[in-house]
């Protein structure tokens, strides 16, 4: 049997999904997939180090422009990449635009790093997945396809049923639970040759529907606590992610899982 990869470094690079949002910690910060992946990988070689230059709210021209060289300078073994989907949720989009920048994003990445990982992003099940899947399926063909031309590693996440379940998302509908984020993590380090701890793609137990008043419920606090901040960026032009510093930007030693992490999350 041949021995799985060891992996000493790690840099994610992207936006919210990447920065962990909402896997919420006792202190207001996020931990995340890529966080998980990090403290696991860290098990396997003590010198191990991170970074998660990712940023909420971020356009796949600004991962591009703001993330990318960075993460390339890093030299580091391993590199994420996931981007692209806030372009295409929204109303006005070049969908052929974002695949280009994409593409010159994974052209300067995959000569830097030993394995570069892209993904096919997840989707909750629901109007807006039907309304932008068209959209989101082009993205991910493209996605299929660099990585083909450029040794990269697809994680297929947009695939998997289990992940599309609403209740793996937190109540925005647009970031997913720590549950969700836990089998993201699963998924990549399945996906890097490394032995399965869980079957990240297993259905949650059938759940009962929430009676009418309690959907109306939900949705009025999503539209007043999510949906209509969130119009409101788009229709000034700001960001959740304005301002805001990489989540973690600097190639570091991070802890193995179970420890706590040296450096803290804040602002993320």
């Amino acid at each position: 049997m041949q021995t799985p990869v060891t992996y000493t470094s790690f840099v994610a690079i992207g936006d919210s999904f990447t920065e962990g949002m909402s896997d919420a910690l006792p202190d207001g910060s996020y931990r995340g997939w890529a966080d998980v992946l990090a403290g696991r990988l860290a098990a396997r070689h003590p010198d191990f180090r991170y970074a998660n230059l990712a940023v909420r709210g971020k356009l796949i021209r600004q991962i591009s422009e703001d993330q990318v060289d960075a993460a390339a300078a890093m030299g580091a073994d391993l590199v994420t990449l996931v981007g692209g989907l806030n372009d295409v949720l929204r109303p006005k989009c070049d969908v052929d635009e974002v695949c280009a920048q994409l593409e010159s994003s994974v052209r300067r990445l995959a000569p830097s790093c030993r394995q570069l990982v892209l993904m096919r992003s997840p989707a909750r099940r629901g109007p807006v997945a039907t309304r932008f899947a068209p959209r989101m399926e082009q993205l991910f063909d493209f996605v299929e396809d660099l990585a083909r031309r450029h040794g990269a590693l697809v994680v297929d996440l947009y695939g998997a049923e289990a992940l599309g379940d609403p209740r793996m998302w937190a109540d925005d509908r647009l970031h997913l639970t720590a549950e969700g984020h836990a089998r993201v993590a699963e998924a990549v380090w399945q996906r890097l040759g490394l032995p399965a701890e869980s079957d990240w793609t297993v259905p949650l137990p059938p759940a009962e529907r929430a009676g009418w008043v309690a959907r109306r419920t939900s949705d009025v606090r999503f539209t007043r606590t999510h949906l209509l901040p969130w119009i409101g960026r788009r229709l000034t032009g700001r960001s959740s992610g304005d301002g805001r510093p990489a989540k973690r930007p600097d190639l570091l030693p991070y802890p193995s899982s179970g420890a706590a992490p040296e450096t803290a999350a804040s602002d993320a």
